[in-house]
């Protein structure tokens, strides 16, 4: 369908559109064109295959050239989510794990609320070969996946960009309810606060042989992310379990990193009146 109205206002608003390790500049392009077309501008690149700025993604833009002059590009997802409180991954085939899956109407629905409440959201999108890795999935807070005929449920990642991009803009009419009253305010987390988490939290548990056998490390790094990931935690909830870990991690100074445990917490050792009764003293 041909026709754009150049004397209209751009639509920008709403959430950043993340493309993992993109491999032809084309594809880059026809993103930026569905993105015009529903309004999203925030265009995030993560080591685009071809380098950046790619001349091909502007051949295939047709006319949305203004999203592609605002490209960011990052050379690791973590960096390219870091100010986001609220992503979700597209993926077209099941995962394991303990992430919620949604439908892209639903997921557009939670993404619009963060949105007028003033948080940062995110769409993520995987590579066109092979989409996302599971540990890429894992900075996300819920899986989409689209309702597609089962025999044939390929999407081009243009296509996938362009159904989320339309669901969110339907959300623009959609009215909060009016509830009675309020509970606390809550600041949700950028996604930084939660690598930090992760990062702090598998350190410790590095240290502590809780990896065993290492064979089976990325498996259970990824599943400790998925959980930790789910409930959407707020920045004061985060450093929180930081304070947590961190107290963990000195419980026991005498003792060298990683070699500590319960019993060599000097709290719990018995004092030395305890230790008389015990041996036959007083």
């Amino acid at each position: 369908m041909a026709g754009t109205n150049t004397t209209q206002d751009r639509i920008e608003e709403g959430p950043a559109v993340i493309l993992v390790e993109p491999q032809l500049g084309e594809n880059i392009g026809m993103v930026a064109r569905a993105m015009a077309n529903f309004g999203l501008i925030d265009l995030r690149l993560v080591n685009p295959r071809d380098g950046w700025p790619n001349e091909k993604a502007n051949a295939t833009a047709s006319g949305a050239a203004y999203v592609l002059e605002g490209v960011r590009v990052f050379e690791t997802l973590a960096e390219a989510v870091a100010d986001l409180t609220y992503v979700v991954a597209t993926t077209a085939r099941q995962r394991d794990g303990f992430k919620r899956v949604l439908g892209p109407v639903e997921a557009c629905a939670n993404m619009r609320a963060r949105d007028r409440s003033g948080q940062a959201t995110g769409m993520l999108f995987g590579r066109e070969r092979f989409g996302l890795y599971n540990e890429e999935i894992g900075f996300a807070d819920d899986i989409v996946t689209f309702p597609v005929n089962p025999a044939y449920a390929s999407l081009n990642i243009a296509q996938a960009v362009l159904l989320m991009a339309y669901e969110y803009l339907k959300t623009a009419g959609s009215e909060d309810e009016t509830l009675p009253f309020a509970g606390p305010e809550f600041t949700p987390a950028p996604r930084a606060e939660l690598v930090g988490l992760f990062e702090q939290l598998e350190a410790a548990l590095d240290a502590r042989g809780y990896f065993r056998p290492p064979e089976r490390k990325p498996v259970q790094v990824d599943g400790i992310r998925a959980v930790l990931s789910r409930p959407g935690f707020s920045v004061e909830e985060i450093r929180l379990l930081r304070g947590v870990i961190s107290s963990l991690d000195r419980f026991s100074p005498e003792m060298p990193r990683g070699q500590g445990s319960p019993g060599d917490d000097p709290r719990r050792r018995p004092t030395r009146a305890a230790k008389g009764r015990t041996s036959g003293g007083e």
